[in-house]
């Protein structure tokens, strides 16, 4: 199992340390650097500015949003990033949610696997660059129909470095996970529980059984992203992980149509996700925070000194995870984190 560092999207202002976190990230093996976005930062530009300063790790969005751009940009900021990174560039990719994708970027939520189908398509399509690129729709119609009828398929003028640029999708539902075994080369897991790999690995292996199937599981990668600290006061993380999760739950998504909290649902929290929604929404967040379980929180993160750190990190590399995507904050913990997996 590797490891990567998640960068994540930056809050008010952008983070101050992370030029010294690539350098010491890369220098103890760590294999990947990874970005995110909401309605703020974007993913790819702090990869090629910070990700400059790298040589090895290989630089990827979790995740670029579909609806933040088409197809065909999607694919052209990710060949260039594998150009100016010598082939080091993962496209991560996410739908994100209705009130994210309507409210933000003006766009239909509708049909968020066939538009993801649809949209990878395309991408590989473009990286491909066998033809000039076409699509009949219905999501992303190339070339457009309009009353001018001008448009024209085209190929991109930049030869793409690699027409495999890996693809990796965020999917936290059944048939999202599928899909995403069958038409990705990566699942960006987030909340991922071991104890349900059981569950997860069903799901994968409905797509690996598809006809249609790109990869198998020996050649797939699972980066499943969780908080990492080795330290001597757990509790004290814990209390700081129930804000976090209080707000994830109760306030990252529409109440009728919350992913994070259908997650939890599905890990048996279903009173406690009600509970949480109900307080968190009518503005008692401090108490939202405080029904959170422990357990709801240790179920998904690692907090401990570190033989309980590399005892919890085994079972994620046994329940079948290729990468543990952490948010580290301190290079102490970078090099103290990195030696507990074998390599």
């Amino acid at each position: 199992m590797k490891f990567g560092l998640q960068l994540g999207y930056w809050g008010a202002q952008p983070p101050v340390n992370v030029g010294e976190l690539l350098t010491v990230a890369e220098e103890v093996g760590f294999d990947a650097v990874f970005a995110a976005e909401s309605w703020g930062s974007d993913a790819f530009t702090p990869l090629a500015w910070w990700g400059s300063r790298t040589e090895r790790v290989r630089l990827g969005t979790s995740v670029a949003q579909l609806s933040a751009r088409t197809p065909t940009a999607a694919a052209m900021a990710a060949l260039t990033l594998d150009h100016l990174s010598g082939g080091r560039a993962i496209l991560g990719l996410g739908v994100s949610g209705p009130q994210v994708v309507e409210g933000w970027y003006g766009q239909p939520f509708a049909q968020p696997l066939k538009r993801t189908r649809e949209y990878v398509d395309i991408v590989r399509k473009v990286l491909a660059r066998e033809a000039p690129v076409t699509n009949e729709g219905p999501h992303y119609p190339l070339p457009y129909v309009s009353e001018s009828g001008l448009g024209k398929p085209l190929k991109s003028i930049v030869h793409p470095l690699r027409a495999d640029l890996p693809i990796w999708l965020g999917a936290e539902g059944p048939r999202n996970v599928a899909q995403t075994a069958e038409i990705a080369d990566g699942w960006l897991a987030i909340y991922y529980a071991p104890r349900l790999a059981d569950t997860y690995n069903a799901w994968l292996d409905e797509g690996f059984a598809r006809p249609t199937a790109r990869r198998t599981r020996e050649t797939f990668e699972i980066a499943a992203s969780a908080q990492v600290v080795i330290t001597d006061n757990p509790a004290a993380e814990i209390e700081r992980m129930r804000w976090i999760s209080a707000l994830y739950i109760g306030g990252m998504g529409a109440p009728e149509l919350n992913f994070h909290a259908q997650v939890y649902r599905r890990m048996g929290y279903g009173a406690e996700v009600d509970e949480i929604s109900r307080l968190f929404q009518a503005g008692r967040k401090a108490e939202a925070a405080a029904v959170v379980p422990d357990e709801l929180i240790t179920d998904t993160a690692i907090f401990g000194d570190e033989a309980h750190v590399r005892k919890r990190l085994r079972e994620w590399e046994d329940a079948g995870v290729t990468m543990m995507l952490i948010s580290v904050s301190d290079v102490d913990q970078l090099r103290r984190i990195a030696p507990l997996v074998e390599r």
